[in-house]
């Protein structure tokens, strides 16, 4: 076997790719400047999101300060797993940075989200909804710039360092953003939508107060909860999609393209950065652009293909025409009729198409003006019940169709690698890579949303914008729900294309594992070759079990939701009740005390799903097998799919109905039609900002614990210490049970 090596023009390559990275960083510094250069509008204005800035900033210490905890416990136990002791140290080490980039991700956005708000509610007062756009769109840029600028500066660096070791330090990175990324998502998630869904039912249901009305104690909380939840939680969410696929495909290179395959998949992000750069400055509203979703699409697509052809050049120049022209690859794997650049380039543009393919289903399904979110708007003259159902059956139809797309992916990336498994994989993690060139635009549209929220909020409690203005963020509000839509499928799809390539991961470490145990792989039987057989009753059980605890997390996600927003309502009614002055707004609400709820609820709630996330894959795999741990897998990444795209979509729909309705449809607002909307919308925001958004960085934690945890599994299994792995087990199983009994104990608000 040849020795695969990183020196001479690779380690170049690397270099030049670390400065990249750093263009990145210092483009989102300056358009930064360009953000917070703008008018801050009234004081009035000003006092509000002075208030949801320190709410925001509140949430995200407690939460980190928790987080810490769950942080230095696996950092220590990472130094049990198998393997020389400088991968060891690496790993545990750059597990820290990936969980500190992760939360450095999020915190810089939210950051610049609260103070981004109040300055598109500006310059829509100021009737310019060109300028507003371009606020709201390139602080989304800061976010994006820092998501991939962090993501390549972290991947470089451990490549720069460990070279050929490169991918096994890389697991720990991957492990310690997706960690960090579930917590914020599942707490963030469940602070914003108990705000979103006790100032819905009490303001406007109740009371029959618009939802931003500074009478209702739940406004702040609703707004800094679209910061913590959809801006801190989303960007740490594809700031870990962007590492974890880093780590399969050079996990995956290594094997499949030997020197090369620890440099190209990073070329392709690299690339990504640069067209992001320019999606970025072409977003622009022109007069002729029905909404901002017209201009936020034409910069999508336009950096879409600008990245498909700088990676058809790349490609051309960097990787030789055959195999055999390859350094670090055995014979063997030379010998394969397979042409580099087709597979590489057909790969990357296939992830390239799969994001443009989601982007436009998406819209189609949760768009305001689409067939879909008309039917669901007109089943409210009959009242909430069709309303729901409505809703439901949009995310199941997208489910399927986003799935089939998904899958229609991964196939076609398999069927690149001319029969080789690990080259066949390998282009599925490039697929990956393909996709998240457009990281950069996709995370500015998802930052996008929460900012015109939060800027409408502002201008309705303020009561400083009317007239057009008002009119310009209520269309931003809608698009922004469409963008946050999108982004979801996408950030799904990446979900899958990266989980599926780390079970190839998972499937070659098993035969590393074996090697290294000094057994022959062809010796062992089906199990330790990494093939599932479906005959055999472990690996079914396996399945099933995977399978159900996407169901548990989603349930316990949802539950979560519906006690913290239940400890909201009760609250905002006593407030009601006992300060009749609220109402004739001669007396201020509490809203601290609601932003303190939030934050105690979501953070008491986050132990829970996480101690699943990590605790079944352990339980299963030492418990039933390395080929039960591997059936576990496949069955989260097929469940998590559909259920992922089905609670976003639905969700996602309901709330632009209750849109449409607001807008002057069907009664407008106050009728029975806008009631029967808001239900809908009620039962959708867990659904599609808290659940379902979660899922994403679950199935890539657990495929990740499987990755770390399979060597350890093989080496019981080989030396027969079968009392050892069924103690692990047995422990991984008691600790998930006392969290689901201490879970199922806690009492809700109006218990």
């Amino acid at each position: 076997m040849n020795s695969v090596q990183v020196s001479g023009n690779n380690l170049t390559y690397v270099y030049v790719i670390l400065g990249i990275s750093l263009l990145a960083l210092a483009i989102a510094y300056a358009l930064r400047a360009q953000v917070l250069a703008q008018g801050e509008g009234t004081a009035k204005m000003q006092e509000i999101a002075t208030a949801i800035q320190e709410g925001a900033a509140a949430y995200l210490a407690r939460q980190f300060k928790t987080l810490s905890v769950f942080v230095a416990i696996v950092f220590v136990l990472l130094f049990a797993l198998p393997g020389d002791m400088e991968i060891r140290i690496g790993r545990s080490i750059f597990f820290l940075v990936g969980a500190g980039f992760s939360a450095l991700v999020g915190y810089n956005g939210m950051w610049l989200a609260v103070r981004a708000n109040v300055r598109v509610a500006e310059a829509a007062r100021k009737k310019s909804a060109q300028k507003a756009v371009q606020i709201a769109f390139r602080t989304g840029g800061v976010v994006g710039m820092t998501t991939v600028g962090l993501g390549l500066l972290g991947a470089s660096l451990v490549v720069i360092i460990y070279k050929e070791n490169a991918p096994a330090v890389l697991e720990g990175f991957g492990f310690g953003a997706a960690m960090l990324a579930m917590f914020m998502r599942v707490g963030g998630g469940i602070f914003t939508k108990a705000a979103d869904v006790g100032a819905d039912l009490v303001g406007k249901v109740e009371k029959g107060i618009p939802e931003d009305d500074p009478r209702n104690a739940a406004t702040i909380a609703d707004n800094v909860g679209d910061n913590v939840g959809d801006c801190a939680g989303m960007a740490a969410d594809l700031f870990e999609s962007y590492a974890v696929t880093l780590v399969a495909a050079l996990i995956l290179g290594k094997a499949g393209f030997g020197d090369s395959g620890l440099i190209y998949p990073l070329i392709v992000p690299a690339i990504g950065i640069i067209t992001a750069i320019l999606g970025i400055f072409l977003t622009k509203l022109r007069p002729s652009d029905k909404t901002a979703m017209s201009a936020i699409n034409r910069s999508f697509f336009t950096s879409a293909v600008i990245s498909a052809v700088l990676v058809g050049f790349a490609t051309y120049t960097y990787l030789p025409n055959s195999l055999m022209n390859m350094s670090g690859l055995t014979a063997q794997a030379q010998a394969v009729d397979v042409n580099p650049r087709v597979l590489a380039l057909g790969a990357v543009l296939i992830g390239i198409a799969l994001a443009a393919a989601i982007q436009v289903l998406t819209g189609f399904f949760t768009e305001v003006g689409k067939r879909p979110v008309n039917d669901v708007a007109a089943s409210s003259k009959t009242g909430a019940a069709t309303v729901i159902l409505a809703g439901i059956s949009v995310g199941f139809e997208s489910a399927v169709y986003s799935a089939l797309l998904i899958a229609a992916a991964v196939y076609g990336a398999f069927l690149l690698g001319g029969g080789s498994i690990v080259l066949s994989l390998f282009a599925v993690s490039l697929a990956g890579t393909g996709l998240l060139t457009t990281v950069g635009v996709i995370v500015a549209m998802d930052t996008f949303g929460p900012i015109s929220d939060n800027a409408q909020g502002i201008a309705e409690m303020s009561g400083d914008v009317k007239g057009e203005g008002a009119k310009i963020l209520t269309s931003l509000d809608a698009v922004g729900n469409t963008t946050k839509a999108i982004t979801k499928g996408i950030a799904i799809a990446t979900a899958v294309l990266a989980a599926t390539a780390l079970f190839g991961a998972f499937t070659d470490a098993i035969k590393l594992a074996v090697l290294d145990a000094g057994k022959n792989v062809a010796d062992l039987g089906i199990e330790f070759n990494g093939v599932l057989d479906v005959a055999d009753p472990r690996n079914l059980v396996g399945l099933i079990i995977g399978a159900a605890v996407v169901f548990m997390f989603s349930g316990l996600a949802i539950n979560a939701v519906s006690r913290a927003a239940g400890a909201v309502v009760v609250e905002v009614r006593e407030q009601f009740r006992k300060y009749p002055g609220i109402m004739t707004g001669k007396v201020k609400p509490e809203y601290g005390r609601v932003v303190d709820i939030c934050t105690r609820d979501s953070l008491r709630e986050l132990a829970t799903p996480g101690l699943l996330a990590v605790m079944a894959p352990i339980a299963v795999g030492f418990g039933l097998g390395v080929g039960a741990l591997g059936a576990y897998l496949a069955g989260a990444i097929g469940t998590g799919t559909l259920m992922a795209v089905f609670l976003a979509n639905s969700g996602g729909a309901w709330d632009n109905a209750k849109k449409m309705i607001e807008d002057g449809s069907y009664g407008g607002k106050g009728s029975d039609a806008h009631k029967a909307t808001v239900v809908g919308d009620t039962v959708g925001d867990p659904f599609k900002d808290t659940a379902g958004p979660a899922i994403n960085p679950l199935i890539k934690v657990m495929n990740l614990v499987g990755l770390l945890i399979t060597p350890a599994i093989v080496g019981f299994a080989l030396d027969n210490n079968q009392r050892m792995s069924k103690l692990i087990a047995l422990l991984a199983t008691a600790a998930i049970i006392f969290a689901l009994i201490r879970n199922r104990r806690r009492a809700t608000a109006i218990a």
